[in-house]
């Protein structure tokens, strides 16, 4: 078996994961005294919920404009991950289909990757300018068709 090792008594110990590195071990002692402790166990919830909440609601907010909302809510998800099992279940849930997705997309033609990326585009480009109209009243496609309309 890998991290376990027998004992000359005939008992059995746990060997140390030396496959992670050393910063990640030190993060997963940190956590482990904190929840060691009633108090930090609850305190430690409390903070993850809060700042997990707090970048999936900016995630969630970035999401129609252009740039990273859907990375930024999974990182926010990545956060809840550190205590919460069921954010840890969705996390692998998105990343087993993000993967599928894309390895969906590498097998498939030139044509057909470009066609898949300009759709992207275009909806993005459309999300980008209904934000736009509705959130700060300023109707793009119309200025530019004035802007060409008059020049």
């Amino acid at each position: 078996m890998s991290g376990v090792t027998e004992r000359e008594g005939g008992g059995v110990a746990v060997s140390e994961r030396r496959d992670l590195p050393r910063w990640r071990r030190r993060i997963s002692t940190t956590l482990a005294l904190i929840r060691a402790n009633p108090t930090g166990r609850v305190a430690l919830k409390i903070m993850i919920g809060v700042l997990g909440a707090i970048v999936v609601t900016v995630g969630i907010v970035l999401i129609p404009l252009p740039g990273p909302g859907w990375l930024i809510v999974i990182a926010g998800l990545g956060i809840w991950a550190v205590e919460f099992h069921w954010a840890k279940r969705l996390l692998g849930f998105t990343r087993r289909h993000v993967q599928g997705w894309a390895t969906w997309v590498k097998r498939q033609s030139f044509a057909m990757r470009l066609l898949i990326g300009s759709v992207g585009i275009i909806f993005v480009a459309a999300v980008a300018c209904l934000s736009i109209k509705y959130s700060l009243g300023i109707d793009v496609i119309a200025q530019v068709l004035h802007y060409l309309a008059t020049n």
